[in-house]
């Protein structure tokens, strides 16, 4: 009975968790957590507005990049503290859905943070801190419709004058403010190329060329990819072609090198040339099939080998492989082929076309 009444031993906790890891609960860790994201901010503030300053920063594969966006900046700065990757993840939403005010959306976080600060400190619930938030969060989106432009898409003079001070205005603070006359013509006439359903910004693709002055960038009204490895044979293709049709492959036109650990044994010469001649009839059946459909230009993202060039330009047909995925998608938008990833059967359907 007596020892029914004893009070249950207590039993010694049991924590597992990595050496040195950080175990602070309760107020002090919100603390901690508020300076954390605040440090961030301190570090992007400076490239706010048209007087921004740039940053240079070295990542740990030693490459530098100079920048005052503050999305790239965020991403560069290798944040391990969980709280302030919080920030970073703003930046990047802030970046996906809208393309514009990164570095502010960070920078008001941080402000709002600081503003609580005290009130922890005090002591104050962080739950009613965040019933504060919301209450202001649903009065802001309220002034913000008070204050909402809508926009009229029938006068198509006066919209593309309202989309190009868009342009202008994200401009402003980046490194081609000074050419903003210049670009917001063209990131405009590139817009609204666009499918204005859909909406695709991934069908705009971006080329970079060394040198030059800025005013030597240039739209092309179409899809420009740049120039793939080329073998000989490459110079006798044809580079101009009018209404030609267009096939996109996932299929490596070349002779496969043996794998370092293949084995193949033979008894006679013949059986050797069999091999070697079976090869040889798989590569020439692949491209008969792709000349059979009439195609006068073959893109393909895996390789075309030397034979396989040469081939093509006997029949006066272009061809460049290693085309990468993002430009293969362009093109089969733009001229309404689908990627084959493989050469029997294909019909007319697969193949696109353009003027």
């Amino acid at each position: 009975m007596a020892r029914r009444n004893q009070m249950p031993m207590m039993q010694p906790q049991v924590i597992v968790l990595k050496e040195g890891t950080d175990t602070s609960q309760g107020v002090p860790q919100l603390l901690s957590n508020i300076s954390a994201c605040l440090a961030v901010c301190d570090t992007v503030r400076t490239t706010l507005g048209p007087r921004g300053m740039d940053k240079l920063i070295v990542d740990s594969q030693k490459r530098v990049t100079i920048s005052n966006d503050g999305a790239t900046i965020m991403k560069l700065l290798d944040v391990v503290q969980p709280a302030a990757r919080t920030l970073v993840d703003i930046a990047r939403a802030q970046d996906a859905e809208v393309g514009d005010g990164t570095t502010s959306v960070v920078l008001l976080a941080g402000e709002l943070l600081k503003e609580v600060k005290d009130f922890v400190e005090e002591g104050m619930s962080p739950q009613v801190i965040i019933k504060g938030f919301r209450k202001a969060s649903e009065l802001a989106i309220e002034h913000i419709k008070k204050l909402a432009v809508s926009v009229d898409r029938s006068d198509k003079q006066k919209f593309r004058e309202l989309l190009e001070k868009c342009a202008a205005t994200s401009m402003n603070s980046k490194l081609i403010g000074s050419q903003q006359e210049f670009f917001k013509t063209m990131v405009v006439d590139a817009v609204l190329r666009l499918d204005q359903d859909e909406l695709n910004e991934e069908m705009i693709g971006i080329k970079k060329v060394s040198g030059g002055a800025m005013q030597d960038s240039i739209l092309v009204d179409g899809v420009a990819f740049k120039k793939s490895f080329s073998y000989a044979g490459f110079e006798q293709q044809p580079k101009a072609f009018d209404d030609p049709k267009i096939v996109c492959l996932n299929v490596e036109l070349e002779l496969k090198a043996e794998k370092d650990n293949a084995e193949v044994r033979v008894d006679k010469v013949s059986e050797y040339q069999a091999v070697v001649d079976a090869e040889w009839k798989i590569i020439f059946d692949k491209l008969e099939a792709i000349v059979a459909t009439g195609a006068k230009v073959v893109l393909s993202r895996l390789p075309i080998g030397d034979l396989a060039t040469q081939y093509f330009a006997d029949r006066s047909i272009f061809c460049a492989g290693r085309v990468t995925k993002d430009d293969m998608d362009r093109v089969c938008e733009a001229t309404g082929c689908r990627t084959q990833s493989t050469v029997s059967g294909l019909t007319a359907a697969h193949l696109g076309t353009c003027s």
